[in-house]
């Protein structure tokens, strides 16, 4: 279409500022190369040239040459749509025919209009319709967050956590209780005052508040900003959510707080407002207590404290604790608390409470929740359950909550007996708090410790002395080296060497050799090796054995003893392990014995038989069993140990009487501790005794406080864990294993006996052929009538006193060993006559010899080997 003519000639424009002689290159590729065309012809811009001609060519009178002017004005109109085709398009409003005018000069940084930092403030339009828009979507937000949040059904365990029982192995017995002291009861059974002091002091809106507290909440963030007091804004309902239901953490997160409100509300609009204040009540922590019904018990006086009786100090007293259960039971903190319990009561219930705050009283209260369960014997028995059910993957956190019935296998019959054993012999030989001993007792058939003595008050000395003490066995290790010698094939009837051991020389020995305290001839049999308790026989049986002290550790190892523990010993003495070198406790050496008692099997001791959960159970025995030792060489072993308690033994006349039993003496070197280990088919028990002073720097010997050495000093600030007062020395017992050891094992198993039918041992298995070290003895002839004497003054079974058969105390024989040059044993020297059982020094044997150097392997460093 041809473009019309202007009807007027337009005003000329203003030159263009400088700033503006340079516009950006057009968009159009073809406008860019007619651009450039143009200025290689020469040309003007069209429009100018247009603007003069229409002022020269004009004629008289305004008027034109319509035919030249539509020819020119077609050329020129030609040139324009090619040439300034991007020039500004014509206004079309309103008809106006004129060009739009061009772009003003831009305004001032400062100035008015959109100019400099204004243009980038939106107006207040788009900010509003932002801001709605943004409203909208986190309140749809929030409301499919509320939606999607589901109503808790499941409570948590912590909620409902009641406490675990601990009984005697009857089932019924009660030991202790342990854990969260929660009792559930209605709300009814709960006083007026309580309700409304919780009410006044968690939440004053509680009954007309829709589950939170706005008001609360911004007040929290107000007072936690300023550093004035760190609250939760939580109301009663929303405490109650989050110390009740499944899913609700304690954590301190926004996520969390958010879901506790969410599910605040939806418990406010589903539970009435006292099932919501029942609830909470029964599960809020008072600190000595869950539950204001074991609180009242916990902290108030008196046989019938319960919830339905409280007074309303008492009340108050207990929703003051709500805040800070850790608080001491009547620090100033709560006692502060507790006034401000008073005002909130008075002013929200005048008529009732008003006069409360002037009048009312800081209740009288128990000074400590107590630990009576864990007085007494009964601490030590509580201990021990419990490690040994975190072995099992239930931890003591697991039981104070799960509500738990726990067998043990303790028999509150024997636990008595032990401790009247014990205490009954020490008392007998005016022992002071320097002595400790330790008495455990197993049955051979499953393993369960029936009954130990560790201690009288787990409360003032917690050490349990048969589970926690290891000492060195001495003489009492010596029936494993039995039992290893029967296995391997020899019999009770091999002849070992009596006065010095084959080799004379073995790797590890201590200087001058292993030998015993008292001559016992050239060679001895195996049964009397054990009665005698000759070391120089087990340490040579030992080096006998196919795979020599590792037959040993195998069975040792078998037997329960600690694996690392034995290994240790062997590379630390060598061959003085065959004569109890190595540390053992009461109770593993109890168990250990249960194999020749128990026909060669194995029962891994244990003190927890089942664990009930709701009536059925959750944690059945864990009784492991294994067989050590054929049950020929069990009977066998068992025939040389009962030759202990007889005549020629080391503990003769200390037996059972007619009921079979058999055991073995244990003596360490200066008799600083002794043993008595011994069994009947029922019952497998160890006793063992040590001594400890208290000693200072300076060597100062200060008396034990509750059997423990005092690390401090009353008066003086210097002494403390770690530079501590006295420290404990092993001294010497002044006794052997023949001596109160035994005398508390007969008294122990005497007790356990009573009402029990005597059973019998098995007879003798004769395993085995004989292995002789040594050779036997030759046999003494018998005298004939011609000539009393044959072989004349020759004869070297002729002691001249009239013993036909001389192999223990030979004074004429050149192999006896001097007495004052050997170490302390177990034996009763050369004497084994019946002797009184009340006498302290009784001679015992069986003594670990002091340790050598060999090759490369340092000498032992630690102080029982001193």
């Amino acid at each position: 279409m041809a473009a019309q003519p202007y009807d007027e000639p337009p005003p000329r424009r203003a030159e263009p500022r400088a700033e503006y002689a340079e516009q950006p290159p057009p968009r159009s590729r073809a406008r860019q190369e007619a651009r450039q065309e143009a200025r290689q012809d020469g040309r003007q811009e069209p429009r100018q040239e247009s603007r003069q001609e229409s002022r020269q060519d004009g004629l008289p009178g305004g008027r034109r040459d319509t035919r030249q002017d539509g020819r020119q004005d077609m050329r020129t109109l030609g040139n324009q749509e090619t040439i300034v085709s991007d020039a500004p398009r014509r206004s079309r409003r309103r008809g106006s025919g004129a060009p739009p005018e061009p772009p003003g000069p831009p305004t001032k940084k400062d100035g008015g209009g959109g100019g400099g930092w204004r243009r980038f403030i939106p107006s207040w339009k788009v900010f509003v319709a932002g801001a709605v828009v943004l409203a909208a979507g986190l309140f749809g937000m929030i409301m499919v967050a509320y939606a999607n949040t589901p109503v808790p059904t499941t409570a948590q365990s912590e909620a409902t956590a009641q406490q675990s029982t601990i009984y005697y192995r009857d089932g019924k017995t009660e030991i202790a209780k342990l854990g969260f002291k929660r009792e559930i009861v209605p709300l009814a059974k709960m006083d007026e005052d309580v309700k409304n002091a919780a009410v006044a002091i968690e939440n004053k809106t509680f009954w007309e508040d829709s589950g939170i507290s706005i008001s609360g909440m911004a007040r929290s963030v107000w007072m936690t900003a300023t550093g004035q007091q760190l609250q939760g804004a939580s109301t009663i309902t929303q405490q109650m959510a989050r110390n009740y239901y499944d899913g609700l953490s304690q954590e301190v997160s926004i996520k969390r707080k958010v879901m506790e409100i969410f599910v605040a509300v939806k418990l406010d609009e589903t539970m009435s407002k006292e099932e919501i204040l029942a609830n909470y009540l029964n599960t809020v922590n008072f600190g000595r207590a869950y539950g204001v019904e074991a609180a009242a018990k916990a902290y108030f006086p008196g046989r019938n404290v319960t919830a339905a009786k409280l007074t309303p100090e008492q009340s108050a007293y207990l929703a003051a604790r709500i805040q800070q259960p850790s608080w001491d039971h009547d620090s100033p903190a709560l006692r502060e608390r507790f006034q401000q319990v008073l005002r909130n009561m008075a002013e929200l219930w005048p008529d009732k409470y008003g006069s409360l705050p002037q009048t009312a009283k800081f209740p009288k209260t128990r000074a400590s929740a107590g630990n009576d369960d864990l007085s007494g014997l009964n601490g030590y028995m509580v201990k021990e359950v419990l490690r040994e059910l975190k072995g099992r993957g239930l931890t003591e956190d697991e039981v104070k909550s799960g509500g738990y019935d726990i067998i043990s296998t303790f028999d509150r019959k024997l636990m008595k007996a032990a401790q009247t054993a014990v205490k009954s012999t020490m008392k007998a030989y005016n022992m002071s708090t320097e002595y400790h001993a330790g008495l455990a007792a197993v049955d051979p058939k499953n393993g369960r410790v029936l009954a130990f003595y560790g201690g009288d008050d787990y409360l003032t000395d917690p050490w349990n002395e048969p589970f926690q003490s290891t000492k060195q066995a001495a003489s009492a290790f010596k029936p494993y080296v039995l039992a290893a010698w029967l296995q391997a094939g020899y019999s009770l009837k091999s002849y070992v060497p009596g006065n010095q051991t084959v080799p004379k020389v073995l790797p590890g020995q201590q200087k001058g050799g292993i030998r015993n305290s008292h001559n016992v001839g050239v060679s001895v049999d195996v049964v009397k090796a054990t009665a005698a308790s000759v070391n120089t026989a087990y340490v040579s049986m030992a080096y006998a054995l196919p795979g020599q002290l590792e037959d040993v550790k195998n069975l040792v190892e078998s037997a329960g003893f600690d694996q690392q523990r034995m290994q240790d010993d062997v590379d630390v003495h060598h061959y003085q392990f065959a004569i109890g070198s190595a540390l053992v406790t009461p109770v593993e050496q109890a168990a250990g014995y249960s194999i020749f008692a128990n026909g060669g099997t194995y029962t891994k001791y244990h003190v927890v038989e089942k664990v009930k959960l709701n009536g059925k159970v959750a944690y059945p025995e864990q009784a492991v069993r294994k067989s050590v030792i054929d049950a020929g060489v069990a009977a066998d072993a068992t025939i040389a140990m009962q030759a202990v308690l007889q005549p020629g033994g080391t503990a003769v006349g200390k037996g059972l009487g007619a009921r079979p039993a058999a055991g073995k003496t244990g003596t360490n070197n200066d008799e600083k501790e002794a043993w008595f280990v011994g069994y009947t088919p029922q019952f497998s028990t160890a006793v063992g005794f040590y001594r400890e002073q208290c000693m200072t720097k300076t060597g100062k010997v200060i008396p034990p406080q509750h059997s423990n050495c005092p690390f401090t000093k009353k008066g003086s600030k210097k002494f403390d864990g770690n530079n501590p007062y006295t420290r404990p020395k092993e001294v010497s017992l002044g006794f052997e294993g023949a001596g109160p050891p035994t005398i508390a094992w007969q008294k122990f198993m005497q007790l356990a006996h009573e009402g029990l039918p005597v059973e019998q041992f098995p007879d003798r298995a004769e395993v085995g052929v004989p292995e002789n070290i040594v050779p036997s003895p030759t046999p003494t002839p018998t005298p004939t009538p011609e000539d009393d004497n044959p072989f004349g003054s020759d004869n070297p079974f002729d002691d001249q006193g009239g013993r036909d058969d001389c192999l223990i105390g030979c004074d004429n024989n050149d192999a006896t060993v001097p007495d004052d040059d050997v170490q302390n044993d177990d034996g009763a020297g050369d004497d084994f006559s019946e002797t009184n059982p009340d006498d302290v020094g009784l001679a015992g044997q069986g003594s670990a010899p002091e340790p050598r150097t060999s090759g490369s392997r340092p000498k032992s460093t630690k102080p029982e080997d001193q």
